[in-house]
């Protein structure tokens, strides 16, 4: 005991002539698992001033996550199941933990297949865990329990892949927080094929004229023949008899098309009573990779003033 007294004796002594404006103050241990430590700093002209008290922590919690899925491609209307391992590798508990899963496009979570189940090296129990409502395609995963150390949380859910998928990266990311730790960022990459759906989609639709201005064809409104509708990457459409046109391998995505009322003499845009949108000579729709879209003109003789 003497001895190590000794050594820090000289050890002070020689600090002291190298830095002479240094003076320590040893670690003083405080409640458990913590460690404070202060540093005065002093000169010969000016006085001396404690630095900020640190805190150490001698147990803290860490996390590790894997994410893995029982499919490494799938086409649209698959399902895929994905597992999300969350290790606190540490020697502290981890607690009210927050799985954030961001999905690729076209990947819709089915949120009653959220399953939590929580291990801790010997003995795996089933745990209640929640779903915050996604945005932006990332969806929340909540447990408000605690992860022992070196045990693992394991949480399982379902995704449907949708035709959207195709224009997706397939690729998501997913990273769990509690209040203060932040774990590694898991990512897993599915490959979508496009199965019997390709990555264009089908236009229909028809000009008519709306004789109660609602913006549906009804019997006795007759369609009006050789249309012209311009869409918006420059092609030329043609109504026929029936005032009905059809478009296929169309590329997905949103898409608008404008009807050219000079090809219709006689006739004006026909107001809709019931829905102020759709009262423009253009349409906008959303089409997805292997469906269909449909964009109705509603138009009226002209000599009747809209009416």
């Amino acid at each position: 005991m003497r001895l190590k007294i000794k050594r820090w004796r000289y050890t002070y002594l020689l600090l002291s002539l190298l830095l002479p404006g240094l003076i320590l103050k040893e670690a003083i241990p405080v409640i458990a698992n913590e460690i404070n430590n202060t540093a005065v700093f002093g000169g010969d002209n000016i006085g001396s001033f404690n630095t900020n008290n640190t805190t150490f922590s001698a147990g803290d919690a860490a996390l590790q996550i894997t994410k893995t899925a029982n499919k490494s491609a799938a086409e649209p209307g698959d399902t895929v199941i994905y597992r999300v391992a969350i290790r606190n590798t540490g020697s502290a508990s981890a607690s009210n933990l927050t799985l954030n899963d961001t999905l690729p496009l076209g990947l819709r979570l089915a949120e009653e297949s959220v399953q939590g189940s929580l291990s801790d090296g010997t003995t795996t129990t089933e745990v209640t865990v929640s779903t915050t409502p996604a945005q932006n395609r990332t969806i929340a995963i909540n447990y408000a329990g605690s992860i022992p150390p070196e045990g693992t949380l394991s949480v399982v859910y379902a995704v449907t892949v949708t035709p959207d998928g195709m224009r997706g990266s397939g690729r998501n990311l997913a990273v769990a927080t509690t209040n203060n730790l932040t774990s590694n960022t898991a990512s897993h990459l599915l490959r979508i094929r496009p199965g019997i759906l390709s990555d264009c989609g089908t236009l229909v639709g028809r000009v008519f004229v709306d004789k109660n201005f609602d913006g549906e064809q009804q019997p006795g409104e007759p369609g009006v023949p050789n249309a012209v509708i311009f869409m918006d990457d420059g092609n030329r459409i043609l109504t026929d008899a029936n005032g009905m046109y059809s478009v296929a391998n169309v590329i997905s995505g949103y898409r608008t098309a404008s009807l050219d009322y000079t090809s219709l003499p006689g006739y004006i845009q026909a107001p809709n009573l019931y829905k102020i949108k759709k009262n423009s000579q253009s349409r906008l729709v959303r089409l997805a990779p292997g469906s269909m879209a449909r964009m109705n003109f509603a138009v009226t003789p002209a000599f009747r003033g809209g009416r």
